[in-house]
């Protein structure tokens, strides 16, 4: 069974940087697409980044593209968020998602990610 760990949210001030961690078991990053999703108080849940099965190629929301970016371990078998330049609206839970097989089109969409981390929490300050 694949489980996702996230952790690393905190509370920062507007302009801080955080980094986002996603321990996964069950499955080896390498070889998967994986994405980060999160979700503000009241909203839906909005894509923010994916990394492709190669681990090269990334996608990015609008909304945070030239300000994360999303890269994995191996050998942590773990996927991670860098964020940068931090906004109030970056305010969220955050959350790690894995497909259930491969995927190479619909990055930014929910229905292709089967298996979801409980979430962390970024709370930014202005």
């Amino acid at each position: 069974q694949v489980q996702l760990v996230e952790s690393g949210g905190e509370q920062v001030q507007a302009g801080g940087s955080l980094r986002l961690s996603c321990a996964a078991s069950g499955r080896n990053v390498n070889g998967y697409a994986m994405a980060w999703f999160r979700q503000a108080p009241g909203k839906e849940r909005e894509f923010v980044a994916a990394l492709a099965w190669n681990g090269i190629d990334t996608y990015y929301s609008d909304s945070v593209k030239g300000r994360f970016t999303v890269s994995r371990d191996n050998a942590k078998n773990t996927v991670f968020l860098q964020m940068r330049a931090l906004e109030p609206q970056d305010k969220a839970v955050y959350y790690c998602a894995a497909p259930q097989g491969s995927i190479s089109s619909s990055f930014s969409t929910r229905a292709a990610y089967h298996y979801w981390g409980k979430g962390t929490r970024v709370t930014v300050s202005s």
